[in-house]
């Protein structure tokens, strides 16, 4: 059974959900989001919007995906409700010698140790903002699994040294630091 399908979706105030065309639009104070209801998992269960609530129910309770694709789907609508009623975001920071992040337009500009800089379009919907000093930034939007693929992209651009301590690192991250080598 699954226990994250298992519960209804409290829909917040301000939080709208509807279906249309197959699609579930859940629309709040900070956006829009849609979900499609006829991909091949997600036409494994069953989603109904009620009042102040969206339901997930799966079409057959014996199938083993079907059960696996209502968590999901479940897990789905709820992240989507509260990106748009609270967004989502991720802290980062660099550390190194002359690493920095800037914006210019739509454009996240890194110097992270490369002879040349690395320049990343941001994409729609996102929003990335300097922090208190140039090594400091935040990614953020209403969609997480979109505020999280960049995240990552970005934090792919330099990894963690585990030797010097030195790359694009997420707030609160840790990294085990290792002894170079000994004579």
């Amino acid at each position: 059974m699954s226990r994250a399908g298992k519960y209804p979706i409290k829909l917040v105030d301000g939080v709208s959900a509807a279906i249309a065309d197959d699609t579930l639009v859940v629309k709040g104070p900070k956006g829009e989001i849609k979900l499609p209801l006829n991909t091949k998992h997600a036409g494994l269960v069953d989603v109904v919007v009620e009042a102040d609530q969206v339901v997930v129910t799966p079409k057959d309770a014996e199938d083993k995906t079907s059960r696996a694709m209502w968590g999901t789907m479940a897990r789905n609508v709820r992240s989507a409700v509260e990106g748009v009623s609270n967004g989502f975001s991720k802290a980062m920071y660099m550390k190194g010698v002359g690493y920095k992040a800037s914006v210019s337009g739509n454009k996240l500009v890194l110097v992270a140790g490369y002879s040349h800089d690395v320049i990343m379009e941001i994409p729609a919907g996102l929003t990335v903002q300097i922090g208190d000093t140039s090594t400091e930034f935040t990614v953020s939007g209403i969609d997480k699994c979109l505020v999280g693929q960049f995240a990552d992209k970005i934090h792919k651009v330099r990894k963690a040294d585990p030797y010097k301590g030195k790359g694009i690192f997420y707030k609160g991250e840790r990294i085990r630091r290792k002894e170079g080598k000994k004579k």
